[in-house]
């Protein structure tokens, strides 16, 4: 990539009058050098069944071209048209509540035939007449492609294929899941049921991954075919997306971002975050560096925030700071969604960069000096790399485990909050961390591996991270983590199974905490903080070292969190939900046995701080006010230069920083 990318999302299709050289030009003066096309309107392109119209397309990249603004085109995929569900309404995804109604976007069945054949053809059409096209620089596939919960025979049927496929027998099936429980067991492979009935939390944990894997596949299918049309300086990619929760909170339970983003060029993401007061840029982090772990590589924000809704609209300052945010994770392109705010139907009031009178405003005039400043610092910014020594493990099959057996009959947390309640911390102690997956070859690179609720693990990866640990590793376990095998049986030896070895520990009860802190409040956290809720095992220590003991009438005798010495290394176990303030004192001991503090450490959250090294060599340092007033810090590094500024910073002089500002440092 040779420089940053700062784009929109433009649809001319859905503009209430042609003013397509009026937009252009206000993109022009907002740095604007990247719009993405196409990829919502089928119907418009595809009027009727083979009947093809891409004036629009057309008019659009001829526009740009003229103005230096590049393209992105989006395979239009994710939305089918009327005259495809009229023709054949069996297109419609069959979920657990029934048949799908027109009207929604993704709502067919990404493995049915007969919508396989008309996207593939719509794909071949659009791709093959823009592909020569010079303001192409790449393409979308899809868009937040999940599977969409489709469980229809169709898919049964597929099921019943890989099952046989990955496990041969069914007896293999019926002894790895138990199925003869409550006379579930299959005795023969055309008596295998559907299984959106199932009871069984191994079989149904089985059929999320596979849908998950038809993702994977509906993904690379995609791909395969943009291949075959796009040139060799041209990008393919697609915009993953996270847990919903009114905004991007988790890991996602319908994609394996690690599988999926295997056959793109480059992993692309949508990152939405609460905004306003509620600022933190902990979901713009969290996204950017899953993003960023998934190839080990920069990442593309395909779409993010830019007015939206009313209490999304960013407070003066808190866009460019928003931007930089990205790119300080590692993003080449920062995109919003979208250019202007659409005049009807659903999201008629999630506000583009402009609005509904498309007028220049205040969060359009503060693009146009991140559009000046991305310009101006694109040599010194774009393709920054990272090399961080913490890494958080996080695992899909763990999470939709968690979901069959949850920690109790009335709790809503699940296993994103777990993984939230660790990061979260590393986030506010300025530790900058990656993510990897059970399939990741890197784990052994790190120096502090943190292993939130690993639920479901193959003894393999068990084995794995006994032996990260023996060579001279960190790592920190939550509760859960070793339970139950890749097949989410319970493993039948003492608590935490495999990992105890590593951890010198064991347990064979869990309690529901009423009223539970730690003894003597260890870590200083105050009685209000001083809390335990939701989960606790109660752990005896084998040659661990006692952190801390519950403080509980009947449950006192038993450790809430431990740290045992095993080969070189240490291997951390926390055995409750603690309160956020417990974790991140647990968390910042870890980081201090690994070695990893350092200054930037002294530095805490509102004032974020994050590094990369740039195509020249030099360290890049970014710091961050996430908040409404004015702080400063002593500059602990070499001397640098301010690249907003062109300011010189000394070692050791005092800094000060606006609410919602940013200063960008290279170091000399």
């Amino acid at each position: 990539m040779e420089k940053l990318i700062y784009g929109v999302a433009y649809y001319d299709e859905y503009m209430s009058y042609d003013r397509l050289e009026k937009d252009i030009q206000m993109m022009k003066d907002a740095g604007i050098n990247m719009v993405r096309i196409a990829e919502s309107t089928w119907s418009t392109h595809e009027p009727q069944n083979g009947v093809f119209d891409f004036s629009s397309v057309d008019r659009v990249l001829d526009a740009m071209h003229d103005a230096g603004i590049q393209v992105i085109v989006g395979t239009p995929t994710y939305a089918v048209p009327t005259w495809m569900v009229k023709e054949h309404p069996d297109v419609l995804a069959e979920t657990p509540a029934g048949k799908g109604k027109y009207g929604a976007r993704q709502i067919m069945d990404i493995t049915h035939p007969t919508y396989l054949y008309y996207a593939e053809r719509i794909i071949r059409k659009l791709i093959s007449r823009v592909k020569d096209h010079p303001a192409v620089i790449g393409y979308q596939t899809d868009n937040e492609t999940k599977h969409y919960n489709t469980v229809g025979p169709n898919v049964q049927v597929q099921f019943v294929k890989y099952m046989r496929e990955k496990f041969e027998t069914l007896d293999n099936i019926n002894k790895a899941f138990g199925l003869d429980y409550w006379s579930n067991r299959i005795n023969s492979w055309e008596d295998f049921p559907s299984v959106v009935g199932t009871i069984n939390g191994s079989l149904g944990s089985e059929f999320s991954k596979f849908q998950r894997k038809l993702v994977k596949d509906f993904l690379e299918w995609q791909v395969s075919i943009v291949n075959e049309y796009k040139h060799s300086d041209q990008f393919v990619t697609q915009n993953f997306d996270f847990e919903w929760r009114g905004y991007s909170y988790g890991i996602q339970p319908d994609v394996d971002h690690f599988e999926a983003s295997k056959a793109f060029d480059y992993t692309g993401v949508d990152i939405y975050h609460p905004s306003q007061d509620d600022l933190t840029g902990i979901e713009i982090s969290f996204g950017g560096d899953v993003a960023r772990s998934t190839k080990g590589k920069n990442y593309f924000v395909l779409e993010t925030e830019a007015q939206a809704f009313t209490h999304w609209t960013p407070y003066p300052g808190q866009l460019r700071l928003q931007a930089f945010s990205h790119v300080a994770s590692g993003a080449n392109m920062v995109a919003y969604w979208h250019w202007h705010s659409i005049h009807n139907s659903l999201e008629t009031y999630w506000k583009g960069l402009l609005s509904h009178d498309f007028e220049p405003n205040p969060v359009y005039n503060e693009a146009k000096t991140i559009g000046r400043d991305f310009a101006k610092l694109s040599p010194k910014l774009v393709n920054a790399k990272k090399d961080n020594k913490v890494a958080i493990l996080v695992s899909n099959e763990s999470l939709t485990a968690m979901e069959w057996f949850k920690f109790n009959f009335t709790s809503t947390k699940n296993y994103n909050d777990i993984i939230r309640l660790t990061y979260d911390q590393l986030y506010k102690m300025n530790i900058e961390c990656d993510f990897v997956s059970p399939i990741s070859e890197n784990i052994d690179s790190y120096d502090l591996l943190i292993v939130p609720a690993l639920y479901t693990a193959s003894d393999e990866l068990l084995k794995q991270l006994n032996t990260f640990v023996e060579n001279g590793g960190h790592i920190v376990y939550t509760f859960k983590s070793g339970f139950t095998d890749e097949n989410v049986k319970v493993r039948t030896a003492h608590q935490p199974g495999i990992i105890d070895e590593a951890c010198g520990i064991y347990y064979n009860m869990f309690v529901e905490p009423k009223n539970v802190s730690l003894k003597d409040d260890p870590y200083q956290v105050g009685e209000e903080n001083n809390t335990v809720d939701t989960w606790m095992e109660l752990v005896t220590p084998t040659t661990a070292e006692v952190l801390a003991y519950y403080d509980h009438p009947h449950w006192g005798k038993y450790a809430a969190i431990t740290k045992n010495n095993f080969g070189k290394g240490v291997a951390t176990y926390i055995a409750c939900i603690p309160s956020e303030a417990i974790m991140a004192k647990v968390l910042e001991n870890a980081v201090k046995d690994a070695g990893l503090w350092g200054v930037d450490q002294e530095l805490r959250f509102p004032l974020i701080t994050k590094k990369g090294t740039n195509q020249t060599g030099n360290t890049i340092r970014y710091y961050f006010n996430y908040s409404d007033d004015t702080l400063s810090f002593t500059y602990p590094h070499r001397k640098a230069q301010a690249l907003l500024t062109d300011q010189v910073i000394d070692d050791n002089q005092e800094i000060e920083i606006d609410p919602w500002g940013i200063i960008i440092l290279e170091e000399q």
